[in-house]
Order: structure tokens, then C-alpha cells, then sequence
């Protein structure tokens, strides 16, 4: 088992038993491997699948360009939007929308964001699988307070070293990293899961020549599904646990969902199961999971004729050495895939629905795609995308274990890293610029893991080779329950404080994030 001993592995994956003996466990969280969370439900009528045509969220324009930097401004508002057709729904929103817009940038050129929080808390901004400098990266306790005035009542959120400003914030972005799809949301500490699920998310492309050179489908023939699972209350509003709704002062979710909040509306760029037509030509997918909690299991119905349905050429950090054929996609929280389908497989008037082979009922339908026409080929999949440096063991200074499981803290069910709760005034770990490590984790359910400032590569997945879907730099992996996976980094780009912590966003916001500081 890649070097554990029995007695060890045991030991350092022995959550299940700790969570079983603290009443954590249950059917809810063990019963179905394919699920760690519990369901909650709307209590207004669903629509039927398949009515509302997909949307593109919006692309955001530069307020200011000048020799070094694109400048944009982004306000964080409340507005009501309608989500379900017919249903008026408040939500949290970057520029008041759900998603919020969408940045284009181009790598090695400065991006500069000024988040403007006219919400009614504070807010943090954290831009996911960004390069960032510390002061930029969205530290939890690094908060923008409302511009209508806050009164500091959270206990936890006492931290000497946080950067707290009134009301504005630029954060900069240096993007010194190759082309990827990278998203940013909401990361206030112990109320992470609740902003992100009113709306605080969005997507941020970083290009580069690279990936501009190849005849990849580009245009209109590159769509971005940021897909999410929601609940919608009786007054249309999003219906969630949380033990204190004004999001203020106590953190955390009622004891039914401390394992993950999954809702029944599977929504994609804010549209419960959306069509988008599409000419018999390919398409370029970049899919984000931007649940709080719930994993997928994508595949299409029908699958094409001959051969699988998805060629992907890209990872969380972008573009793969070469193509990998896959039939289907298993997507944790967090994750992103970039992959060519060819709809040219398919009849014209083929309706083709992508499926969620881990739902069931409403939750089993993720969108609809109709063959609408035919169109003209302009793109192909290289057999070579990129290059990309390779790190193996005997690069290795260090190898650092963690462990990821569930056990009471302060009276209630939490979630640890090392058997620690979150403190943002403890430093767990201090690996030296420039210095490649291995991390070992362990869970003892489902956890997907995400590394701020550095992406990895996955070097073995329960003591064997990366799984097939491991390829390529990441910056979050799905642990399935009782296992370790290996990740390898260089911790390079910047000195300072960083995070590393589990992606379901209720464990997040109940305890299992960990710092490291890179020295």
C-alpha cells in the first residue's frame, strides 16, 4: 500500500469508526459510496426537465487596461433572479447574477479585481487554482467588511494576521500560469458553504498562446457548464441548514446535513436542466462541479455510436500531455474537466441527455443536448496538447501524511485534518519555496482535497497508479472513502500563508481546512 504498513493505514483511516462511535455515521454517509451528504428538498413544484434553453454567463469587461494590468470592478450585491421559471429567487451575486460573470485573462498579464461588498456580512474572494500572491488569495479571515457597517460578533473569526478592509478590496492577480479554467467564490471561514450556495461563484479563464495555437473548437463551440445541486424553499428562496441564517454568528448546518447539503435541482450556469442546441460538429465542454457537496457521474444518452463520448485534453490546471477517451466522468466538488465531444456522431435531431449515473430521480438528469444542424468541421483533437514538467519520488525532500476524518469538537459533530479543527493562528506545515514534497492523504469518507497556490500530479491512488481520471496538474482530488492517494508538488510562486482543506463545503466550514506557509 505504497509503503503504509497495515497498522498504520488503519490507523490513520480509522475516521469511519470515529465518526460511527460519535453517531456521525450513518446510511446517510456510508450506505452509498456515491454520496457523503444528505438530501434536502424544495418545497415548490419542480419544473419539467429540459424546457429552458442553456445560458452563457455574461463576460465581464475591463474597466481600465493599461501597460501592465486589466483592471475590473465586480460589486457583491443581493437581487432577485428567476431561477425556475415562474419563481422569484433572492440570491448573493457578483454583480448581482448566478453564476457571477465571467473574466478572461491571459496568462502573465496582471488581472486587478476590485470587489465592492455591499452584502449584509463580510465577504472573502478566493480565486480557485490561481497562482496568487497570499495577500491576494482569499485567506478566510482576510475580510471585506459590508459597506453598510459590521459589528465583528463571530468568535472564531479572531486572527491577528488577518487583512481586513472596509467595504473594497483589490485583489491582484499575477497570473504567472499556463492556460485553465479556473473559478472564483466565496471563502469567509465557517460560512464558506452558505455564501457560495446563495450565488457567489463565477468563472475566470486564464489563456494563453499555447493553447491558442491549437485547432481546438473555440467560439460559440466552447461552452462553460458550471453545474450545481440546489433546494428551493416555499417563498422560491434557496432553501438551506444553516444554524444561523443571517450567516453572523453561529457557523455550521443542522446535525441531519453536517455530511454534505445536496439539493434536488440540478442546475447548470443557473438553469435547472437546460437544452443547448448544437450543430453536428465538436464542442469543446469545460464542466466545473460547483456543488457544495454533490459528486457526478456524467455520461451521455444515448452514448455515440462508436467509440466514447468524451476526449479529454484538460485537468483543474489545464491542458493534458495528450487526448484521454473516457465514456464517462466521475466530478467531484471542485473539479473541472476539459474535454472534446464530437456531435457529429450523432443523427441531426438527436436529442442527446447527459446523465448523472450517481442520481436518481430528479437529480439523475443534468442537461439536454439537441443536434439541432449540421455544421462545418473546423477543429480537430492533436494527438500532442502540451508539455508539462514531471516530478517523480527521488525529487522528493519530504513526504507529509494527513489524514481526513470526522470526530466531535466542542459538542458537536466536526470534521479534522490530523485529528485538528481549523485554527487560522495555527501553521500545520512549512515546506521551503522551491522544494518538492509528496502528500499522502487518508480519508474515511468522501473528501475532495484542494491545495491553494500549487498545482500537483497524482502519484498513486491506494497504493497503485493514478486511476484514469487522475491525469494531468490538479488542484483538488476526490478521496474515496478509506482510501489514500498521493499527490507531488513544487511549492514555488510566492512565500507567505496558504490553505489546503477539504471542498465539500459543509466539512470545510466545520473544521477541516489546515495551513501551510511556504518559508
Amino acid at each position: 500500500m505504497s509503503g503504509l504498513s497495515r497498522r498504520r493505514f488503519l490507523g490513520l483511516s480509522g475516521g469511519a469508526g470515529v465518526l460511527l462511535a460519535a453517531g456521525l455515521a450513518g446510511p446517510r454517509l456510508l450506505g452509498r459510496a456515491a454520496a457523503t451528504g444528505e438530501l434536502l428538498t424544495s418545497e415548490v413544484p419542480l419544473p419539467p426537465p429540459f424546457q429552458v434553453p442553456l445560458p452563457l454567463p455574461a463576460v465581464l469587461r475591463p474597466i481600465a487596461r493599461d501597460a501592465d494590468a486589466d483592471r475590473y470592478e465586480i460589486v457583491q450585491r443581493q437581487a432577485t433572479v428567476e431561477l425556475l421559471p415562474g419563481v422569484r429567487t433572492p440570491i448573493w451575486g457578483y454583480e448581482g447574477t448566478f453564476p457571477g460573470p465571467t473574466i478572461e485573462s491571459r496568462s502573465g498579464r496582471t488581472t486587478i479585481v476590485r470587489h465592492r461588498n455591499e452584502l449584509p456580512v463580510p465577504t472573502v474572494v478566493h480565486l480557485h487554482g490561481g497562482r496568487t500572491p497570499p495577500e491576494s488569495d482569499g485567506y478566510p479571515t482576510d475580510l471585506v467588511l459590508p459597506a453598510g457597517g459590521w459589528r465583528m460578533t463571530h468568535h472564531g473569526m479572531v486572527d491577528p494576521d488577518a487583512k481586513i478592509t472596509q467595504s473594497v478590496r483589490d485583489y491582484v492577480y499575477p497570473l504567472q500560469q499556463r492556460a485553465s479554467m479556473l473559478w472564483y467564490h466565496d471563502h469567509r471561514m465557517d460560512f464558506t458553504g452558505p455564501a457560495v450556495y446563495r450565488g457567489l461563484a463565477g468563472l475566470h479563464f486564464v489563456r494563453d498562446a499555447e493553447e491558442d495555437a491549437l485547432p481546438l473548437p473555440r467560439g460559440e463551440r466552447e461552452l462553460p457548464l458550471v453545474i450545481t445541486d440546489r433546494a428551493f424553499a416555499a417563498d422560491g428562496s434557496m432553501r438551506y441548514p444553516s444554524l444561523d441564517a443571517t450567516l453572523s454568528t453561529v457557523p455550521g448546518v443542522e446535525e441531519p446535513y453536517v455530511a454534505g447539503v445536496l439539493g434536488d435541482v440540478v442546475l447548470v450556469n443557473g438553469a435547472p436542466w437546460p437544452v443547448a442546441e448544437v450543430s453536428a460538429t465538436h464542442y469543446r465542454l469545460r464542466v466545473l462541479n460547483a456543488s457544495n457537496a454533490r459528486r457526478y457521474d456524467l455520461a451521455f444518452d444515448p452514448p455515440p455510436p462508436a467509440g466514447p463520448a468524451f476526449t479529454q485534453i484538460g485537468s483543474d490546471q489545464g491542458l493534458l500531455d495528450a487526448p484521454r477517451a473516457h465514456d464517462h466522468l466521475p466530478i467531484a466538488p471542485a473539479e473541472r474537466y476539459d474535454v472534446v465531444v464530437d456531435f457529429g456522431r450523432y443523427p441531426v435531431g438527436t436529442e442527446v441527455t447527459l446523465l448523472n449515473r450517481t442520481g436518481s430521480g430528479s437529480t439523475a438528469h443534468v442537461m439536454r443536448c439537441r443536434v439541432a444542424r449540421r455544421g462545418t468541421e473546423d477543429s480537430h483533437i492533436p494527438e500532442r496538447l502540451s508539455t508539462t514538467e514531471p516530478l517523480n519520488r527521488t525529487q522528493a525532500r519530504v513526504i507529509r501524511e494527513f489524514s481526513f476524518r470526522g470526530m466531535p469538537s466542542g459538542g458537536r459533530h466536526g470534521w479534522t485534518i490530523g485529528g485538528e479543527v481549523y485554527s487560522p493562528t495555527r501553521t500545520d506545515v512549512r515546506p521551503r519555496l522551491g522544494d518538492v514534497e509528496i502528500w499522502r492523504f487518508v480519508a474515511d469518507l468522501h473528501h475532495p482535497i484542494h491545495l491553494h497556490l500549487v498545482p500537483f500530479r497524482v502519484l498513486s491512488r491506494g497504493g497503485r497508479e493514478p486511476g484514469p481520471f487522475d491525469g494531468g496538474l490538479k488542484d483538488t482530488v476526490d478521496l474515496r472513502p478509506g482510501e489514500a492517494v498521493e499527490v507531488i508538488t513544487r511549492f514555488d510562486g510566492y512565500r507567505g500563508r496558504y490553505m489546503f482543506h477539504c471542498h465539500n463545503s459543509e466539512h470545510e466550514d466545520m473544521g477541516m481546512m489546515a495551513n501551510f506557509e511556504t518559508v
